[in-house]
């Protein structure tokens, strides 16, 4: 499953790699990683049919998550889309009814609970 995770933090890279170690090794996951919208954009222009799922956040200088899972709904509808989780350090209503709003398929809260994430990625 390539999941790509579009965050502007440097530490997530290591982070994710460190965290999913043993289901990379095992390739049951394999990601990429953007430092903003418009890289992920870039991103999805060739791979599209790659991703299974976009770990977006929120909160990023530029194009933030909102509008790039606006892009994301409209850009690449063809089946079967990606599904898009959305991450933010700020687990307010109003980011959470956004992103539902534009398409979100979930929404989780920093620090990521990866066990969590786990669990729900063995649903995909």
């Amino acid at each position: 499953m390539k999941i790509l995770v579009v965050d502007d933090e440097e530490d997530v890279q290591p982070l994710f790699l460190q965290r999913f170690r043993k289901e990379i090794k095992n390739h049951e996951v394999e990601f990429d990683f953007a430092q903003s919208g418009e890289e992920a954009l870039n991103y999805l222009k060739d791979k599209h049919s790659e991703v299974v799922l976009i770990l977006s956040d929120i909160n990023m200088p530029g194009m933030s998550g909102i509008e790039l899972l606006t892009h994301i709904r409209e850009d690449f509808p063809t089946p079967p889309p990606p599904v898009v989780m959305m991450i933010t350090a700020y687990g307010d209503d109003e980011n959470y009814k956004q992103a539902m709003d534009k398409g979100a398929d979930d929404f989780l809260t920093k620090p990521l609970d990866f066990n969590l994430l786990k669990e729900k990625l063995k649903t995909l």
